[in-house]
């Protein structure tokens, strides 16, 4: 008995110094990306010959001078407008596409409905570097070459398969019962659905939507080969081409660009984490 309350602080010591490390683990990444930001070139390249050089701190008052590059010298503004607009348009057509098609295989029974949603899920998993060369002549045919919309018609060929397979799985942990209720109460098929099981669906859907706007901001092979403009690339793509010059890396603006992107990005996936968690595995039960 006298054994118990010490295995109980000894577990709640160990829990707190795992959730300690894993914490440590996760913002670890930002730290270093705004303190690089921040720091004079000296203190960022002095390490390399002075060993008494703390890289993880500030050795030298910070700066602005990364940002005032990164905003006076380079087109970031100018990327991130685009890289929201396709973004916006990218799911705007997810959603068309994947909430009627997740829907409608939920409800699809048999044989056929299994196989045509595994068919759907697989098309996901294609490489991009085999659909390089496809996609490539299938923008010069359609003449959208150096085009935003050219980003607009690719990501959706990546987003839609998953997301119909993610919200398939999510309306299938839905009842039928509920909207064969709204039915009987006087609604139709489409009331139904749009009463019931789109408001039921909404952890799915915002899935859907952060993870279709993530892929539009981490891409970078096809932002990088069909944008040849640099006014017309998105953050993936104008970045790199703008601050790293032949060996040459703007480690502290590249830092600051990353770190202005991520930062949203991360609160957003913390904020309604609870609602992604649940889009990713309500459907596992069924």
């Amino acid at each position: 008995m006298r054994g118990a309350p010490t295995r109980r602080l000894g577990g709640l010591i160990l829990h707190r110094a795992v959730i300690l490390l894993f914490t440590a683990f996760a913002v670890f990444p930002f730290y270093w990306m705004a303190i690089t930001a921040f720091k004079q070139n000296a203190d960022l390249y002095v390490g390399a010959t002075n060993t008494q050089h703390n890289p993880f701190i500030f050795n030298q008052p910070p700066t602005l001078d990364h940002l005032r590059i990164l905003f006076g010298q380079t087109l970031y503004p100018t990327w991130l407008v685009n890289t929201l607009v396709i973004g916006a348009v990218v799911v705007a057509i997810t959603l068309v596409l994947t909430v009627p098609a997740g829907y409608a295989l939920a409800r699809l029974t048999g044989r056929w409905g299994e196989r045509l949603s595994i068919g759907i899920f697989l098309t996901y998993l294609v490489p991009p570097t085999l659909l390089f060369i496809p996609f490539s002549r299938l923008m010069s045919v359609l003449g959208l070459q150096n085009s935003r919309w050219a980003l607009i018609v690719i990501y959706p060929t990546f987003t839609v398969p998953f997301c119909t397979w993610l919200l398939m799985g999510f309306f299938k942990s839905l009842p039928r019962e509920i909207e064969e209720s709204a039915m009987v109460d006087g609604c139709s098929r489409v009331g139904a659905i749009w009463r019931m099981a789109l408001p039921l669906a909404a952890p799915g859907i915002l899935t859907v939507v952060i993870f279709a706007m993530t892929l539009v901001i981490q891409e970078f092979v096809y932002s990088l080969t069909f944008i040849s403009s640099v006014r017309l690339m998105t953050i993936s793509g104008g970045v790199p081409v703008a601050l790293v010059r032949g060996d040459v890396y703007y480690w502290g603006s590249l830092m600051a660009a990353c770190l202005i992107t991520s930062v949203p990005i991360a609160v957003l996936y913390n904020v309604f984490l609870d609602r992604f968690i649940a889009g990713f595995t309500v459907g596992a039960v069924k």
